[in-house]
């Protein structure tokens, strides 16, 4: 049975204000009902409501986060970056992860507005304005993370996607290969179409005969990676590209996974990788991959700081901050 601030005000002999000041303002209390009060706390084990103790001051010392993955480690360094972040300003961060799935992500967004977190951090799956907003009139404010908010609806930080696409591709005709493809998916994720859309570009403004092929995979994991890598093995040699830029580091280590236990295809000879995200693992390959570098905890830190702001100031405008992607050039491209 919950143990109320009542039984602990009838346990003790006063009343459910003074219990009230004992857990809020013991200063306004006489030495002998706040030693009264907690001797009946003791007794009973009761434990104060955080959440109600938040909602009567009107401000909450938790923000919550939905990542998109939580298993690519691009949001463990986003995550670090907000949480660093959110301990300066004496506040606690809690995670959720949407694992690419709608309805998960609803249910979160649903129980962040349910524990009046100060504010919530998102990196979105699927369209979720219309709950963001129903948090913002709860006077709950959101930032996107890793997405751009077009409409300016709300404050968002990002990676400019395309220039990132540009710079992939732009790399892989750098280096001589014309029979490009592109792996990734799936496409009703904003980033993927806007890496797409950067390569395509890039091919199509190239002034060469190079030609981009899609190759489409379910997810973003290195499962699907190396599916996507069989595949291409499963082609005749002539009929396979010669530089593939993945949608991110997980696909393109489950490609180099792939080429390197069949042992047909050498990389970068036969086919030159390019990811995207920068993760540790990307450099620490068996062999290294290049990639396009996004500043995952300068992420975090900016969106926290930016949440905090709205939450300080009601009605402030929406603000949007956008990187520019980093090329790092590893042996998946240019041999050693």
């Amino acid at each position: 049975m919950s143990i109320s601030i009542r039984d602990v005000a009838v346990l003790a002999g006063v009343s459910v204000g003074t219990v009230s000041n004992v857990l809020n303002k013991p200063t306004a209390v006489s030495p002998r009902s706040a030693r009264r009060v907690n001797e009946a706390i003791e007794q009973l084990g009761y434990v104060r409501n955080g959440a109600a103790r938040q909602l009567r001051a009107g401000r909450s010392t938790t923000v919550g986060f939905v990542v998109l993955d939580g298993r690519n480690p691009f949001f463990a360094d986003i995550l670090g970056g907000a949480e660093v972040e959110a301990g300066r300003n004496g506040l606690s961060l809690l995670q959720a992860n949407s694992n690419e799935d709608a309805t998960r992500e609803a249910s979160y967004i649903d129980l962040f507005d349910q524990q009046l977190v100060r504010g919530l951090l998102i990196a979105p799956f699927s369209d979720v304005t219309a709950r963001l907003q129903k948090l913002r009139n709860r006077g709950i404010p959101s930032v996107l993370v890793d997405r751009y908010s077009g409409d300016a609806e709300f404050s968002s930080v990002s990676v400019d996607g395309v220039a990132g696409g540009k710079l992939a591709i732009d790399h892989l005709l750098t280096v001589g290969r014309r029979r490009l493809a592109f792996v990734g998916g799936g496409f009703d994720i904003r980033q993927v179409n806007d890496r797409l859309a950067g390569a395509r570009s890039a091919v199509d403004n190239s002034g060469t005969q190079a030609t981009l092929e899609v190759i489409p995979t379910r997810s973003l994991t290195v499962a699907e990676g190396a599916k996507a890598g069989r595949r291409i093995m499963g082609r005749r040699a002539s009929e396979r590209p010669d530089g593939i830029f993945a949608a991110n580091d997980l696909l393109a280590l489950g490609l180099l996974q792939s080429f390197t236990s069949d042992g047909r295809v050498a990389v970068p000879r036969d086919i030159a990788l390019v990811g995207f995200d920068d993760i540790p693992f990307a450099a620490a390959a068996a062999v290294p991959v290049t990639s396009i570098r996004q500043p995952g905890e300068l992420l975090g830190q900016t969106a926290m700081r930016m949440l905090l702001d709205e939450a300080d100031m009601r009605d402030a405008p929406t603000k949007q901050t956008v990187f520019t992607p980093q090329l790092v050039v590893r042996d998946s491209t240019q041999a050693s």
